[in-house]
């Protein structure tokens, strides 16, 4: 279906269109860095949205009910803050001068949290998009959750834009099979159809088809074929509009570097700037006569900010609505503006469960399920699933209906085998607001959605990843499904929290630090075989301490360990074992529990010193591999660890073939005795 209109472009349109493109075109000469062709051919797209068609208010980015804008292509950050900055938000024309500079508002692709407007960091293509979808999935289930006859206090759209890059990407195949399987009808994307990549033209390495491609998704396809015609965009989006059961495409036709003499239609226009002849040359084309750079015409800037007000009188009228919907529903409106706010219910935490030797010595990822259910009865907030593993992962809340087109409202979301998209729809959501997102799979397929848990840690994304089977303690699937190298590389993500429990009680501490913790994702790391309970009546250290990250699990009776034995999750109970057997030949070893080595690492030095003696040898014992552990056993001390890959037999006979054992940790810690 190709949409068109007459021609109902003014000049005041065009001279705020060709600010956008003068703008971008001057950043990126003054940075000496940067991506000028794209924002130099969306630049009417991006006028078209801000001022004709979404809801916003550049002075508060923040209502609940405003739309939501997602640039996918993020490379194209000049078109967003050139479009920010006219539309009023927070970015002044100074931080535009110092675009890709150090402390600058306006860094070389878009930041959540550090620019106003700017709704999801985006850069690695795909990613985007994939978060729109969460936007999208969030705003739905919120609707059907919230809204009553006559009350829609939950009723925005999300929009984003991508490149041809973004969906050569498989992350965006998964995520739009996503969103037309969960008909997210108030989800508007456009393609940016330019043709160009970086290594030259797209018929180089892409013949898709992208309208066939999305309409098998279930999406609704419209064309544009000519980005500088607004009343072919105003048709287009008011056909996405009108479909509410299928979210829209639509293809729109651009031209990478518009205007440029020498360089529209060509790779060069991409990722460099365009140089100070090039750049004269193309305001000439544009019949731009302003000399200086970083010129913004008053008329445009006028006209600009005056059709964007219509958005503080869109938010206007939702408050009048909110008003209207608090007096009719107190209770719900309370409930909306908790969950929006980010607060946790009153109560929630007598919710979690305290497990006893009658009902705890079950693997880590069962003691998860029983306390993600029991939590979910009190914080109605929370929504995930796993990427079709819920029967392993055990992420099914059992009293709550599946999340669906039909019934939106529900809780279990079936992100199906879409690691990749799961995390970056998790994301999306969270970003939203008013829910809280969890995700489960194999701790091994945490490498199929690195890329959105390192983004959900760069934005510091409350979001909580439910990782089972984590490690050759799965057993009999053998090497591809043993994950070995994962610990390690999850420790490394900066403002990613790992939990590795030792026993249900920790679990259950671990899903409480989850939940509270605001500042970033939170990656839970749990067993499919079982694990012993720990008897803390008789001095052991309380479960209440996983917070700390690392604590003095059994004492050796006295404050002057010889050996101090350290592990996490299943192997704490090897680390137990080896230190009876020292006790019983008069070594003195304590056991120290560390489920989270990032937020033992955190606590003040004298803490740690007093769970972790200076000058005590240290070995630790876990079935991963043993990098990430060197931090915390420092010079002297042992890491017992596996180097190499599994294989495919009982757990048992695995940890005795690859010598996670209680035998060799006795044995390292008397090399260190002497």
């Amino acid at each position: 279906m190709t949409l068109s209109a007459d021609a109902t472009t003014t000049s005041l349109d065009v001279l705020c269109i060709n600010t956008i493109r003068t703008l971008a075109m001057d950043a990126v000469q003054a940075a000496e860095s940067g991506h000028p062709g794209a924002p130099m051919a969306l630049a009417p797209l991006a006028y078209a949205l801000y001022t004709r068609h979404m809801r916003h208010n550049p002075a508060d980015p923040q209502w609940p009910n405003r739309d939501r804008f997602v640039l996918s292509n993020g490379h194209a950050s000049m078109l967003l803050y050139a479009t920010l900055h006219m539309s009023g938000y927070d970015l002044p024309l100074s931080e535009i001068k110092r675009f890709r500079q150090w402390g600058s508002k306006t860094p070389g692709h878009p930041e959540w949290g550090h620019t106003a407007g700017v709704e999801t960091t985006t850069g690695p293509l795909g990613q985007g998009l994939a978060n729109a979808v969460g936007m999208a999935a969030a705003e739905a289930h919120l609707a059907a959750t919230f809204n009553r006859d006559g009350h829609s206090i939950v009723d925005h759209y999300t929009w984003f834009i991508a490149g041809d890059g973004c969906l050569m990407e498989g992350i965006s195949h998964e995520a739009a099979s996503f969103a037309g399987h969960f008909k997210l009808g108030k989800l508007i994307g456009f393609y940016d159809d330019n043709r160009i990549s970086i290594d030259g033209t797209t018929d180089l390495t892409l013949s898709d088809d992208a309208a066939q491609r999305f309409a098998s998704y279930g999406w609704q396809v419209l064309h544009v074929a000519d980005v500088n015609d607004l009343g072919a965009i105003d048709a287009a989006v008011a056909a996405a509009r009108a479909d509410t059961s299928r979210p829209s495409l639509i293809i729109t036709r651009t031209h990478i570097g518009y205007g440029s003499p020498n360089r529209q239609d060509s790779a060069k226009a991409h990722g460099e700037a365009l140089g100070t002849a090039e750049v004269a040359l193309t305001k000439q084309a544009y019949g731009w006569h302003y000399p200086e750079p970083f010129h913004v015409p008053d008329e445009a800037l006028a006209h600009w900010r005056g059709q964007c007000a219509r958005g503080a009188a869109a938010h206007d009228d939702w408050r009048k609505q909110v008003i209207a919907y608090t007096k009719a529903f107190p209770a719900d409106a309370m409930e909306f503006g908790r969950r929006m706010q980010g607060n946790l219910p009153a109560g929630w935490q007598q919710a979690i469960p305290v497990f006893t030797p009658e009902n705890g010595n079950i693997a880590s990822r069962n003691a998860s399920g029983v306390v993600l259910n029991a939590l979910a009865a009190k914080v109605p907030e929370l929504i995930g699933g796993s990427a079709d593993l819920s029967g392993s992962n055990l992420t099914l809340l059992k009293d709550s209906a599946r999340f669906s087109a039909e019934t939106p409202a529900g809780r279990n979301v079936h992100f199906g085998v879409r690691e990749h998209a799961m995390g970056a729809i998790m994301n999306g959501m969270q970003l939203h607001g008013g829910v809280i997102a969890y995700g489960g799979t194999f701790l091994v397929f945490a490498d199929y959605m690195r890329p959105a848990i390192r983004l959900a840690a760069l934005m510091k994304q409350r979001v909580v990843y439910v990782f089972t089977h984590d490690s050759i303690g799965l057993g009999e699937d053998g090497p591809t499904h043993q994950p070995v190298e994962h610990l390690t590389a999850l420790r490394c993500i900066p403002n990613l929290t790992v939990l590795r429990p030792a026993d249900a009680n920790e679990t259950a501490e671990a899903w409480r630090f989850a939940l509270q913790h605001t500042t970033g994702p939170v990656a839970l790391v749990l067993t499919r075989q079982k694990l012993p309970l720990f008897d803390r009546s008789s001095g052991n250290g309380a479960a209440s301490e996983v917070a700390r990250g690392g604590y003095l699990l059994a004492s050796c009776g006295c404050n002057n360990p010889q050996v101090v034995l350290l592990a996490c999750g299943s192997e704490v109970g090897i680390a137990m074992r080896a230190q009876q057997t020292l006790l019983d030949s008069g070594v003195k070893a304590r056991v120290v529990s560390m489920p989270s080595h990032e937020l033992f690492l955190q606590q003040p030095v004298e803490y740690r010193n007093s769970v972790l003696p200076p000058g005590v040898p240290r070995v630790a014992v876990e079935a991963a591999h043993p990098m990430s552990w060197h931090r915390i056993v420092g010079d002297n001390g042992t890491v017992i660890g596996i180097d190499t890959f599994g294989a495919s037999a009982p757990f048992e006979r695995l940890y005795q073939e690859y010598g996670i054992t209680a035998e060799r940790v006795v044995e390292a810690a008397r090399a260190h005795l002497g």
